[in-house]
């Protein structure tokens, strides 16, 4: 990163602040971001020494962002940050850098990290009355090929990625359908606004299970994600995911060709489904377990290479003993779709677990919201249904830090360190009168408080701004 302010400014004369052709910009307010895991049980206490140990609140703080990377992030309060504070107000031209100074009722957090979501099923989410399967076929299926037409294809994507932005998604692994130029539209889309973002074309080939409208060969299948990775995969902030809808509609050869594509391109993600419905294990179990003496449902994606720390899993609501052991000696991913799991009635995601890494997914069009606070909010009801807790602080850990170290990118977003992409979010815990009412109503207020108002009563109006790249693309400054 080009280190335009010097970090020891002793070794530069006073008034000497070189900005040259470099973007700079302040973000002045209060802020808060996860440097750990904020739980190792998903029961513990609000007050455990763990999760407060876990994130760093700062009441006044500055952001210094250069060229889109955070450059420093400095607590107004903090005794260390205070020479460093004075110093850089000495540099010539450092009260003219472009700032933007956020109220205290605002909060400033990392860009929310969505899982697993399908951008062609934007047009089909709330639709009514059918579970996983009956879903696929009279809704999913019919919208997804209607995306034959580029043109068609290339509208949808530009309202997608909006709609993330606006709920104050910054970062996202996304389904698109069996055409090639449906994963060139959504990748397009994002680059245009220098998102990083995941994304793959989706893999059927299974007859039976996969109308005409979207059959492919496994060979045509291969040969286009093949395409596709060496056009889009690590190009500016784009990565490739090798995506089979899900065993259902794959052939083994699909799946092995998918296994060759991770082979052949190591570093590529891998996106699939795996024991989201009941009816769903029953069918894989009639095409591979009673055929071809499968263990189980990821035993079929493990035999082929598919498991890894790449590899992301949507759902895993039915595992079978020992599927939770095998995710995590691989160190592979679940996306917890907690919106989608009670909106279709597939079932609750068992969120005792905590040996395997996780994110949150909206899984639109399954999921009813693009909100990954609302997806927060189904996720502590997961939880409560089960008879556990989930605090506010992991729900923002699992959207944030969490999203980025299961998509194996916290080097690069999800908290606030400097050298890191500069993808935040601003948002406003009392937007509505209820929200405001509730906090004044509320003696002693502490910070789990109100961001557990964000989390039961919070949606995109909730998002003041967006931040990717360290610009604001949600409202201009």
């Amino acid at each position: 990163m080009n280190d335009v302010l010097k970090n020891n400014p002793k070794n530069n004369p006073k008034n000497d602040l070189k900005i040259g052709n470099s973007s700079v910009r302040l973000i002045r307010g209060r802020f808060l971001h996860f440097l750990e895991d904020p739980f190792s049980k998903v029961d513990s206490s609000v007050d455990s020494n763990l999760e407060s140990k876990s994130y760093q609140y700062v009441k006044h703080g500055i952001m210094l962002i250069v060229d889109g990377f955070i450059q420093e992030f400095l607590d107004c309060a903090d005794p260390k940050h205070q020479q460093r504070i004075a110093d850089l107000n000495e540099f010539k031209g450092f009260k003219d850098i472009p700032t933007t100074h956020y109220p205290s009722s605002h909060l400033i957090v990392p860009g929310f990290i969505d899982t697993h979501i399908h951008y062609p099923q934007t047009e089909i989410i709330a639709s009514y009355g059918e579970q996983l399967l009956e879903w696929l076929n009279k809704y999913t299926f019919p919208t997804e090929s209607k995306f034959a037409d580029a043109a068609y294809a290339e509208q949808v994507a530009n309202f997608f990625i909006e709609e993330l932005l606006r709920n104050g998604t910054t970062t996202a692994a996304i389904l698109g359908t069996v055409h090639k130029h449906s994963v060139d539209a959504v990748f397009a889309a994002a680059q245009q606004r220098k998102m990083r973002v995941i994304a793959g074309k989706v893999l059927m080939d299974r007859t039976g299970f996969t109308p005409d409208s979207l059959y492919e060969s496994a060979a045509q299948g291969y040969e286009e994600s093949k395409k596709l990775i060496q056009k889009w995969h690590g190009k500016e902030r784009l990565s490739y995911a090798v995506t089979p809808r899900f065993a259902i509609t794959s052939t083994e050869e699909q799946l092995r060709l998918s296994g060759k594509l991770m082979q052949e391109f190591p570093g590529v993600y891998m996106q699939t489904h795996l024991a989201e419905n009941l009816k769903e294990v029953e069918t894989v179990d009639s095409l591979y377990l009673r055929s071809a003496g499968y263990a189980g449902y990821l035993d079929v994606y493990d035999h082929f290479g598919l498991l890894g720390d790449k590899s992301i899993f949507a759902h895993c609501v039915h595992l079978r003993e020992g599927e939770l052991e095998r995710l995590a000696a691989s160190n592979s991913v679940i996306s917890f779709c907690p919106s989608s799991n009670l909106f279709l009635g597939s079932g609750l995601f068992p969120f005792q677990q905590s040996v395997v890494r996780m994110g949150l997914g909206t899984d639109v069009g399954g999921g009813s919201t693009f909100s990954l606070l609302k997806t927060m909010h189904d996720a502590y009801k997961t939880a409560q249904l089960q008879h556990k807790k989930l605090s506010a602080f992991g729900s923002f850990y699992l959207a944030t830090l969490g999203g980025a170290r299961a998509l194996s990118l916290d080097h690069l977003i999800g908290n606030f360190l400097p050298g890191k992409e500069a993808d935040f979010v601003v948002l406003n815990p009392a937007v509505t009168p209820l929200q405001q009412f509730r906090l004044d109503a509320i003696k002693n207020l502490e910070l789990h408080d109100e961001l557990f108002g964000m989390v039961a009563l919070g949606d995109e109006r909730s998002v003041v701004a967006t931040y990717v790249m360290g610009k604001n693309v949600k409202h201009d400054d």
